[in-house]
């Protein structure tokens, strides 16, 4: 039976959120947001202030110590995801790209990395080859489908990762440093298929210390401390101009 989300909702609202790690180790502290459809979200932090965190919270990867999340208008819990029509639903709406790709990549080929998602889900074979052809195409790795996703280089390996949620054709990506390690060219191109997902409706939620691929993504920012609370609010334009806030964040040096 096919779970259906609540119309018109946000994608994700977080309230009074707190995340301890062993229950003792605070990560975050009393953070409070709001993401609608269609929005395109940095959570900005230097490293260790608990972005990426927030990120597998909103992943259902995480749970929280304290405080309420809700997807797309239900609670998002650890009950919540063992109801196998809520799971399906959420995890068929919802892409996580990690930081790290050798996290993220395990099969014996890219070809059977990009279609491992679509089968979990149950997507019918032939469908799944069609998506499959269709990201390979979408990110030019049609050359490297055979290929052992280890032997790649770290740009390949990004963009496996990437077409491994895009076969899962997510109307939410979330993607976690999604510019780490990468050299500029890699960099300028994952601006642009992250601004075409922008471009087709995609929901956009990134973690990252990078300000360039701020200023170029985000619609929304939202800034965490080095003391893992949520201290700024606001346009790209608004966050980037004020320096007392990201030397304040260790996201700037001092002049």
């Amino acid at each position: 039976m096919e779970h259906s989300f609540e119309a018109g909702a946000p994608i994700f609202e977080v309230r009074d959120l707190c995340y301890d790690y062993d229950g003792q180790i605070a990560a975050l502290e009393g953070i409070n947001l709001t993401v609608q459809a269609g929005e395109s979200v940095a959570i900005l932090g230097s490293n260790g202030s608990g972005k990426s965190t927030l990120l597998k919270i909103l992943d259902g990867l995480y749970f929280p110590s304290r405080g309420t999340v809700e997807a797309f208008g239900h609670p998002l819990s650890e009950q919540a995801l063992r109801d196998d029509a809520f799971n399906f639903a959420f995890r068929s709406r919802v892409g996580f790209v990690f930081q790290d790709s050798d996290a993220q990549l395990f099969m014996p080929s890219v070809w059977e990395e990009i279609a491992f998602a679509p089968l979990q889900l149950g997507i019918p074979p032939e469908e799944v080859t069609a998506r499959i052809d269709a990201a390979l195409a979408a990110l030019h790795l049609e050359k490297l489908r055979d290929r052992p996703p280890h032997q790649l280089s770290g740009g390949e390996k990004k963009k496996v990762s990437l077409a491994s949620i895009l076969s899962l054709a997510p109307q939410v990506w979330l993607l976690d440093e999604p510019s780490a390690g990468l050299d500029p060219r890699s960099v300028s191109w994952l601006i642009d298929f992250i601004t075409r997902q922008a471009g087709d409706g995609k929901t956009i939620v990134l973690a990252t210390h990078d300000l360039e691929i701020v200023e170029a993504i985000s619609e929304q920012v939202y800034v965490l401390d080095e003391d893992h609370h949520l201290v700024a609010a606001g346009t790209p334009g608004e966050i980037l101009k004020d320096t007392s806030l990201l030397v304040q964040a260790n996201l700037a040096r001092h002049k």
